[in-house]
């Protein structure tokens, strides 16, 4: 079963049964911080595919290139 649908299912239980989150995973067999786990939304999309578009018009360009370019246009790159 996937992470998500098992966060779901133990969500059901303990609405269902009135029982606590520790409770439902270990009559389960899930680990709770696994439960407790929210995913996050990663803040650098924009860059991720101004790259992608600076490599594909520029094919024979490395990331040491493609990073000077970024630099150029503005954005705050790592050097890693």
């Amino acid at each position: 079963m996937r992470p998500a649908v098992r966060r779901e299912v133990a969500g059901h239980l303990q609405v269902a049964y009135g029982i606590c989150e520790r409770r439902v995973c270990q009559a389960t067999g899930f680990g709770r911080s696994s439960q407790r786990y929210r995913k996050r939304s990663d803040p650098q999309v924009a860059l991720r595919m101004r790259l992608k578009e600076l490599a594909a018009a520029r094919v024979r360009y490395g990331y040491r290139r493609l990073h000077i370019l970024l630099r150029r246009e503005g954005w705050a790159v790592n050097h890693k």
